[in-house]
């Protein structure tokens, strides 16, 4: 007999009440492995093969009563644990999100932490929305990490965001103390949703990379949501001065167990050159159970640049990369 049943069994006998109530106080651990294999051509620059970790995490997340009507709550996640090659792993050795905070119905909510930012939460979806993803996203800099962030509650329909990131003056990645700060509108009315949102770019490099910061224009972005039914669609747009546009749409429709979805992104650089670059994409989800899921995803890429995809020391205006993958999660 397994000693877990056991255990149970003393418990429920012994502490009932008692055990229950510290059970529904317990944090939720929860993760997932991801696994994804491409194929990638580049017209004129060769094709590969690739087999990797798709953002494999694991995490933990915990929310208490502290008063009636307002909770605390903390969540945190880590990742690269690059569960396709055991040699290549060191274990958990990277952080995803973590951050503690209030919530309630009279004041909405606020917490402090690394986490998806309020102008990536309300604006730039379609980047966010596939497994492997298009790589376009919106060309704003403030990052995913000290940051305090505030979510109104809805005022019939209409919710507030604003975020601020703390640079303080011994942060060398940003050169010393800046205060780069988001704002974002989201209203929702039946099957409609609306998303405005800025971001005003204040640091001097981008904070979750080491590339540098384009200029310290802001950024501008607004979103469209329309569902009706299994289907939905979304068009987004976004820019920045000096640096470039934006354009995305979506469409996406579920069937059972399975999502269907079709994505089309343009951007074009804001300078003498005006390179753009498109991206198709299209997706295949098929849900086999509960906790698992898996996928078909293809891209097709262009640009006006004769050189903008390399692959084996060649280079074309053209890509492709058709990729599948598996998830399970729990």
């Amino acid at each position: 007999m397994k000693k877990t049943l056991i255990a149970s069994a003393i418990a429920a006998a012994t502490f009932s009440g008692a055990v229950a109530a510290q059970e529904s106080n317990m944090p939720t651990v929860y993760g997932n492995i991801q696994y994804a294999i491409t194929h990638t051509n580049v017209d004129g620059g060769g094709s590969t093969v690739d087999h990797f970790d798709n953002g494999t995490t694991l995490g933990v997340k915990h929310d208490h009563e502290i008063a009636p009507g307002i909770t605390g709550f903390l969540k945190m996640e880590l990742e690269g644990i690059n569960a396709d090659d055991k040699t290549d792993s060191s274990g958990i050795d990277k952080l995803d999100e973590a951050y503690i905070g209030v919530k309630g119905d009279s004041f909405g909510q606020i917490w402090v932490g690394s986490d998806d930012s309020m102008y990536e939460s309300a604006i730039d979806k379609i980047v966010n929305f596939h497994e492997v993803g298009t790589g376009i996203g919106g060309s704003y800099d403030t990052g995913e990490g000290d940051l305090v962030q505030y979510l109104s509650p809805s005022f019939g329909g209409l919710k507030l965001g604003a975020a601020v990131q703390v640079n303080g003056d011994g942060d060398a990645d940003n050169n010393g103390k800046s205060y780069p700060y988001q704002l974002a509108a989201m209203y929702s009315i039946d099957a409609l949703e609306l998303a405005v949102a800025m971001d005003s770019n204040d640091g001097n490099t981008s904070y979750s990379s080491d590339d540098p910061s384009f200029n310290n224009e802001n950024t501008y972005g607004v979103r469209a949501t329309y569902a009706m039914g299994d289907f939905s669609v979304t068009g987004e747009y976004q820019t920045r001065k000096d640096v470039g546009e934006e354009y995305g749409l979506i469409g996406v429709y579920t069937l059972g167990a399975n999502q269907f979805s079709l994505a089309y992104q343009l951007t074009e650089t804001d300078d003498a050159a005006s390179i753009q670059e498109d991206v198709v994409a299209l997706q295949a989800l098929h849900n086999v159970s509960d906790n698992m899921y898996v996928y078909f995803e293809g891209y097709l890429y262009g640009s006006d640049d004769a050189t903008a995809y390399t692959l084996e020391g060649g280079s074309g205006d053209e890509q492709s990369i058709a990729a599948v993958g598996a998830v399970y999660y729990f």
